[in-house]
């Protein structure tokens, strides 16, 4: 067996979610792909082109009918992106491409490019072609039941007879596409080999895109899939590959002393604290260069010394990149593995003071099967299956490890995943962030659940679920007795900058109306916070766009800005210098059905980081209300308003929220038709402005009367369920004999709760 029994459970398990989600291509789809792929592009269709023909059929990225556009942005209906990607670079990975702007064929290297003839680039395509054939004749030949020294022969075949295309990667691709059940679709040996270390295996010795194919079309065969979903199954599961680092805890003056700041504040660190804050530092020769100066003149040392620092330290900061696994050690014994969550953040409280936040997968002590060499404070593990697949093993099998009693104060969260990971990123670059859509899109909702879940986390150092009341109370509490982290406030046309900021507001005194300078919401939230510089705060603003922003904001927009953060201005009402903290956060919402983001002031667009959210059925999965898949419905709903409301009408598309209970899909009959009577159509309605005839191209015949401008509310009373079942179906009617409905109504619960076969949909009698 080439699978261990636990990875083929997880691998039916991921192919399972992914089929439900309409993620994986079916075996007819891709025997469908690639026969369309070889009428058009395979040897015996090539042999047949010459000259200019040949040329602008093979590489004239300008079409969309030659070679080298299906193989790198093709992607539609007939043929899409699923085959694997040879994206990036320039076109002369090709050999030879088209300039755009001059129509005049060029070949070379990026600094060395030079033009080609007519005649000389049709010989290049005729090169290809040739080796094309000759390579496609070999692999015809060689047998799917191919060791890795079988393998190894038919690369070294391949290069000698097709040196030019067989070892590029748009080569390697061309042959997936013809023989996928002889060649994968991982297009370079690293990812080939990342992902056979995810799988505990030790890859093929050697360099080279075809060594490992065996491999996958094993293991394919194996659990009885095409290759092509067993490698979307392990993108999946594994993501893109990365580098493995060790990074020393000690700073030299006793063992493991830097250790405890790391594991309790989830990051790792390193000295050099007289360098000073090097947030500025990208990966280039200029920012190297910078930490040189830096460490010659604050460490003075030898040339290598000073070298070696300088290196470590870039890499610390420029090159370790997010999700790389970072093993703490003590010499040869590694402490923990972490995953890198974020971007490189500066201590200055302490002498350790650059870091990078991490995830601790494993805290076990224990050595690698070989000696990594080097002691330096930050090394890059050489390239070693041993090494890398004990490392992958050892967290696959080490339970999560505990949160930490205490958390570091003020270190940047480990950032999460999922939209609210989205949505601290984009808070720990700009320190605000407006979450964006159409109605029914769950931007309150995700509003809330993020503030409160990045509160938790700074405060307490665990999520919102694990608190206790009283810690609930500090972070989402009346804040009558203690200034709660995460407050709301909701924007209007009559909201106003003495409602934010501050203002002068009326009050009873001694029986007399007077007015009293007042603090707003937002200069509340900032005092509170500079009181407590230890935790974050989180102001939500739902519906910022229905305010009028500039009047609302005034002179805050000035010091609203990260880098703007602690400098003061003077309010002109009260004259109180006033400054924005560093750990006040502001997360508003918008929807787009009332206001496109385009409108917003440009001042305040420069300030806030912006995510989408758009309909996602995906989170109504597999839920069928008597026949009805209603994710399916959904966006079949939304492809009728995209095609019929008109202008910006993919931001008046209906939100997924409206066809659930909380977290969950609607699973009542009853309940699914009132939210289309009361939320839905009345939502659809407004959109077209009265427009029956668009209407009823939205919602269908059976719903809408175009001819007399009404709806049809007698389905919605009592006794026409199966009638509005079908009205709601009729636009759709392919939707109702698919995978998923069937499974569903085939199976339901009897009395007793059993499943029984041969049951009628939820409803229907």
């Amino acid at each position: 067996m080439m699978l261990e029994p636990r990875l083929v459970q997880s691998f039916a398990e991921i192919q399972k979610d992914l089929d439900a989600r309409g993620k994986l291509l079916s075996k007819a789809k891709l025997a469908e792909c690639r026969e369309t792929f070889r009428g058009r592009f395979g040897p015996e269709k090539l042999r047949n082109l010459d000259g200019e023909a040949l040329l602008v059929t093979m590489h004239d990225h300008g079409n969309r009918d030659s070679l080298v556009y299906w193989l790198e942005f093709k992607s539609d209906d007939e043929f899409p992106a699923d085959f694997g990607s040879i994206a990036g670079g320039s076109a002369l990975k090709f050999g030879v491409y088209k300039r755009n702007e001059t129509g005049v064929w060029m070949t070379g290297s990026p600094t060395k490019q030079r033009e080609l003839t007519i005649e000389e680039a049709v010989e290049t395509a005729r090169k290809h072609r040739d080796q094309l054939v000759k390579g496609a004749e070999i692999i015809e030949r060689f047998s799917a039941e191919g060791t890795d020294a079988d393998y190894k022969i038919l690369q070294d075949t391949l290069y000698k007879v097709a040196p030019d295309v067989s070892d590029m990667a748009w080569g390697h691709k061309y042959f997936s596409l013809l023989f996928p059940d002889k060649i994968d679709d991982y297009h370079n040996s690293d990812y080939q080999k990342f992902h056979l270390i995810k799988l505990f295996q030790i890859p093929p010795e050697g360099e080279g895109r075809y060594l490992a194919a065996g491999r996958f079309i094993a293991i394919a065969r194996e659990l009885g899939i095409p290759v092509n979903t067993l490698t979307k199954i392990m993108n999946h599961r594994d993501g893109n590959p990365y580098w493995y680092w060790r990074v020393g805890t000690s700073d030299g003056t006793e063992r493991r002393n830097k250790w405890d700041i790391m594991r309790g504040g989830n990051c790792v660190a390193v000295g050099w604290p007289a360098i000073g804050d090097l947030s500025a530092i990208t990966y280039s020769r200029e920012s190297k260069e910078i930490i040189r100066k830096a460490l010659e003149e604050k460490y003075p040392s030898t040339p290598s010394v000073v070298g070696n620092s300088t290196q470590q330290l870039f890499n610390f900061v420029a090159k370790i990149k997010e999700n790389d696994l970072i093993l703490a050690a003590d010499g040869a014994t590694i402490l923990g593995i972490g995953k890198v969550t974020g971007e490189y953040f500066y201590d200055s409280s302490s002498d350790f003071p650059h870091r990078r936040p991490v995830e601790w997968l494993s805290l076990d002590e224990w050595r690698l099967p070989k000696d990594v060499g080097l002691r330096t404070t930050v090394h890059k593990l050489k390239y070693d299956p041993d090494n890398f697949i004990a490392i992958e093993r050892r967290i696959s099998s080490s339970p999560p490890p505990p949160t930490p009693e205490t958390i570091t104060k003020r270190l940047p969260l480990p950032l999460l995943g999922g939209l609210i990971g989205r949505v601290q990123s984009n808070l720990n670059r700009k320190n605000q962030v407006i979450l964006y859509g159409p109605p029914g899109t769950g931007k309150t909702y995700w509003a809330e659940i993020a503030a409160r879940e990045l509160a938790a986390r700074s405060a307490f150092g665990k999520s919102y679920d694990q608190l206790h009341q009283d810690q609930i109370q500090v972070v989402s509490g009346t804040g009558e007795e203690e200034p709660s982290l995460v407050r709301m406030c909701c924007f209007h046309p009559a909201y106003g900058y003495e409602d934010f900021l501050e203002g002068y507001r009326p009050e009873s005194v001694d029986g007399r109306m007077v007015f009293r300078l007042q603090d707003g919401i937002f200069k509340t939230i900032c005092k509170d916070a500079q009181k407590s510089p230890d935790r974050n705060f989180y102001l939500i603003v739902d519906e910022i766009n229905r305010g009028d922003i500039p009047r609302i904001f005034g002179e805050l927009l000035t010091i609203l800005e990260k880098d703007k953060r602690g400098k003061s201005i003077i309010l002109p009402l009260s004259g109180d210098r006033f400054q924005v903290p560093k750990n006040v956060f502001l997360i508003g919402t918008m929807n787009t059905a009332d206001r496109s983001i385009a409108l917003l002031d440009t001042a305040l667009r420069r300030r806030f980081g912006f995510i989408e959210l758009m309909p996602d059925s995906s989170v109504l999965g597999n839920s069928v209300v008597s026949g009805i898949p209603i994710g399916r419905w959904l966006d079949d709903l939304n492809r009728r308003v995209c095609a019929h409301v008109g202008r910006d009408a993919r931001n008046l598309q209906v939100g997924h929220s409206y066809l659930m209970e909380g977290s969950k899909p609607i699973s009542e009959f009853q309940r699914l038709s009132r939210v289309i009577r009361e939320d839905i159509i009345p939502l659809l309605q407004e959109y077209c402005y009265e427009d029956y005839s668009a209407l009823e191209k939205i919602l269908g015949t059976g719903l809408v009367d175009s001819v007399n401008q009404k709806i049809l509310h007698d389905l919605f009373e009592d006794g026409g369920q199966e009638k509005l079942i079908a009205a709601l179906l009729q636009p759709c009617p392919d939707i109702a004999t698919s995978l998923q409905v069937v499974e569903a109504v085939t199976k339901v619960p009897d009395e007793e709760g059993e499943e029984v076969e041969g049951g009628a949909p939820s409803g229907a009698k």
